[in-house]
């Protein structure tokens, strides 16, 4: 079981439609106290976690920690501070959390809303070792790591291409007009379609996809599709 499968078996339907209620207000109020601005010293994290494969992570990695819903905000400026405070920024490269824009409608009035994909969870991409796991786990609202037992398991390509947590250019994708591609992320996820065009602006794809019994435009993120060869 990858940790995709792990944290979507844990999203409850109950924490979805709350984090979705309170993801509708774009700008979330975060009082001063809840922000933690502690300055960690190497000795203390040394001092508290041992791990066994501290200097087998030479490069950065994705991890996913989780959180309480409606709180991922919260967590993630707690870790800015952190890193702004601790000079991490070599070793905590990004913080992450997923979200998508819907277009709702109310009182005849269309809406830009963002929701978070994964509701309860924040991504963090860092060189880990007994120092960075210890700051990351003794942050405020962080109640653990995704893997086995709660040990740091990192995020696979996979996981990482599918959750679009880096960016992918033009370039990379590798795509053109008439390519025919497979869709490995979304509501579609496994449907075939055939490229339309690419907006590297907007990095978006437009993929003609036959269902419904007819040709649907659709479009996607750069990281949603891959090319079929």
């Amino acid at each position: 079981m990858d940790n995709l499968d792990t944290i979507n078996q844990n999203l409850s339907k109950d924490d979805t439609e709350n984090a979705q209620i309170a993801d509708e207000v774009v700008e979330d109020e975060i009082t001063t106290d809840e922000v933690v601005e502690d300055e960690i010293t190497a000795e203390e994290g040394e001092a508290e976690v041992v791990t066994e494969d501290s200097d087998k992570s030479k490069e950065a990695s994705w991890y996913v920690v989780h959180t309480y819903s409606t709180r991922e905000k919260i967590v993630k400026q707690n870790l800015e501070s952190m890193i702004e405070n601790n000079a991490l920024h070599d070793q905590i490269l990004e913080i992450s959390i997923p979200s998508s824009e819907d277009i709702v409608e109310r009182d005849g009035k269309r809406k830009v809303v963002e929701r978070k994909k994964l509701p309860g969870y924040v991504f963090i991409k860092a060189i880990l070792s007994d120092k960075i796991l210890y700051i990351i786990k003794n942050t405020k609202g962080i109640t653990g790591f995704v893997g086995p037992s709660g040990k740091a398991l990192p995020l696979s390509d996979d996981e990482v291409k599918r959750l679009g947590l880096e960016k992918i250019s033009v370039d990379a994708l590798k795509v053109k007009p008439g390519d025919n591609v497979k869709i490995v992320s979304g509501p579609l996820e496994s449907f075939l379609g055939v490229v339309d065009s690419v907006s590297a602006e907007k990095e978006k794809i437009k993929v003609i996809v036959h269902m419904f019994g007819r040709e649907t435009p659709v479009d996607l993120e750069f990281h949603q599709v891959e090319l079929i060869h």
